[in-house]
């Protein structure tokens, strides 16, 4: 009979059994991931080891992963990069308002977007550029925009390798653009019009931005 699930304050903690039955795999497998480093050390108490909530999450993402063609070897990679990705708090900051609305994914969710590309390198370039942060078990995109975009483009069949390289430099002409701007205005007005009249630099930058792929189109190399 498997063992129940004991509450340990806000969390739960199980035993092997018990943990292996929630996830749907057998006690078996549950060793082996534990043997290839899928999964973090369990608690131990004596002899006993216990298991968590996280513990569970990641074991039913390890499924997810597997039901959508990645390896056991892909899995562990991707899984080291979650654990040596940046914290969320980190990523998204305390005190920095933003327009942007950040999206929460579990790993498969992640995968889903983007089929067949989301691999080790482009998780870490993704989470160098600041685009990805973890907290727990889940991802934080950091925008909601550049995530429908980007998943748009690799669907369109544009690697997601190119995407972020072309999403890298897109970042450091952005950041001139952003000091250009907020120097303008902090010439000419308060420090607190910053923020009223950053909807005007986006118009400029839109509208420029625009008119240079009208440019482009009409006269291609």
């Amino acid at each position: 009979m498997a063992e129940e699930a004991e509450p340990r304050g806000e969390r739960h903690e199980y035993r092997m059994e018990e943990l292996a039955r929630l996830a749907g795999i057998t006690v078996r497998t549950l060793r082996f991931y534990r043997e290839r480093k899928l999964i973090p050390p369990p608690r131990r108490e004596g002899r006993i080891a216990w298991y968590d909530d996280q513990h569970l999450a990641r074991l039913r993402t390890i499924t997810a992963l597997l039901e959508r063609g990645h390896t056991l070897n892909g899995i562990a990679e991707l899984a080291e990069a979650f654990d040596h990705g940046r914290d969320v708090g980190e990523l998204l900051g305390v005190d920095t308002p933003t327009e942007e609305t950040p999206v929460r994914l579990t790993p498969e969710e992640l995968a889903d977007y983007f089929a067949g590309d989301v691999t080790p390198e482009n998780l870490a370039a993704a989470m160098d550029l600041g685009y990805l942060g973890t907290d727990g078990e889940e991802i934080v995109h950091i925008s909601r925009r550049l995530l429908d975009v980007s998943s748009a483009l690799v669907r369109e069949g544009i690697p997601l390798a190119e995407v972020l390289r072309a999403g890298r430099e897109v970042r450091a002409h952005t950041e001139a653009m952003a000091d250009l701007f907020a120097g303008l205005i902090l010439r000419h007005a308060p420090e607190e019009a910053v923020r009223r009249l950053r909807p005007l630099a986006r118009s400029v930058v839109d509208a420029e931005l625009s008119l240079a792929m009208d440019r482009r189109l009409r006269t291609p190399d």
